[in-house]
């Protein structure tokens, strides 16, 4: 395989191409991100392969440089986490411009033969009457703007891979919790105060940086088609997270979410609609078929996914970029 990586600076991108280099199977490997690649200390030097740092919203040049990688196979993890990476509307021109961008491309170069694409469980949506707990049968309905995002990438990427005629498989991943912890649900867990709704506390599930990482590579190995729900068994409520990690939980109803809200985004927290949802809706799902078709079978309860967030991570440093010849 001649792999791209798209997203390859984030948690996720970096745990994957780690995981890819040096693989028997992998003849070449590239790297694409807005940013330079940053490692834990402590972790081991990252792998040396050609990494390009583009802004995905340059179209002309992303066309350009996947061309000259002319992958056989894409690992699509460019998706940009509102108020993680960027604001809403960057995060959106980000994540939607980099999937037309570099599948179009890849598709062009006429060598592709499987996709893999990151989603999420927003895609499912917590709307009135939604299904608590569903499976990949269930159709989409998203109802935040991040989950309306993830299921236009699914769109892209299934129009991509009609018209190329290869297969793409769509990891629906859980709350992805890794040892930074820097998503905007891992840094509202963190507080010393985690505020929850006070009229309902439903659960919700998270997946483990290393599980998601390695149904990625499952998938671009074994190169099942169609959606994925990605996740650790069972669930866990804000409050029980909170406590968990020896936090103080706090019921909130009405108005005063909307003041802590202000509050945390004046402190340089902000709390995105969709883990609000989560917060108060809850998110869970069935995750089988990722046992049956990555083989995801042990994986750590959420519970257990959970207390790592509170586990001591060292920090993170920004290597060298390793511009392709």
């Amino acid at each position: 395989m001649r792999v791209l990586v798209t997203g390859a600076a984030g948690e996720l991108g970096r745990a994957v191409v780690e995981r890819l280099s040096g693989a028997e199977d992998v003849e070449d490997l590239a790297a694409m991100d807005v940013a330079p690649p940053r490692r834990r200390e402590g972790a081991g030097r990252l792998p040396d392969i050609p990494f390009v740092a583009v802004d995905p919203r340059d179209r002309h040049r992303v066309v350009r440089l996947v061309g000259q990688i002319a992958p056989t196979a894409v690992v699509h993890l460019g998706i940009y986490e509102r108020d993680t990476e960027a604001s809403g509307w960057l995060a959106y021109e980000r994540t939607v411009g980099n999937a037309v961008a570099v599948l179009g491309a890849a598709a062009e170069v006429g060598r592709l033969d499987r996709v893999v694409v990151r989603s999420g469980l927003e895609v499912y949506g917590r709307g009135r009457g939604s299904v608590m707990v569903p499976d990949e049968t269930v159709p989409p309905d998203p109802t935040t703007p991040f989950g309306k995002t993830l299921l236009e990438v699914e769109g892209i990427a299934a129009a991509t891979g009609k018209a190329a005629g290869v297969p793409v498989t769509v990891l629906r991943l859980a709350a992805l919790i890794g040892p930074e912890g820097a998503s905007p649900l891992a840094r509202l867990l963190r507080l010393p105060v985690v505020p929850y709704s006070g009229l309902a506390d439903p659960p919700f599930s998270a997946v483990h940086l290393d599980d998601a990482a390695d149904a990625v590579v499952a998938a671009l190995r074994r190169v099942p088609t169609g959606p994925i729900n990605v996740l650790s068994p069972s669930a866990v409520t804000v409050s029980q997270a909170a406590l968990i990690g020896r936090r103080l939980p706090v019921p909130l109803v009405g108005p005063e979410w909307e003041l802590v809200r202000r509050g945390l985004r004046l402190a340089g927290l902000p709390v995105p609609r969709h883990v609000l949802e989560l917060v108060h809706r809850g998110r869970t799902a069935i995750g089988l078929r990722a046992v049956g078709l990555l083989g995801l079978a042990g994986l750590p309860s959420t519970r257990q996914v959970v207390q790592q967030l509170y586990e001591p991570s060292p920090p993170v440093v920004t290597p060298p970029v390793v511009e392709p010849a």
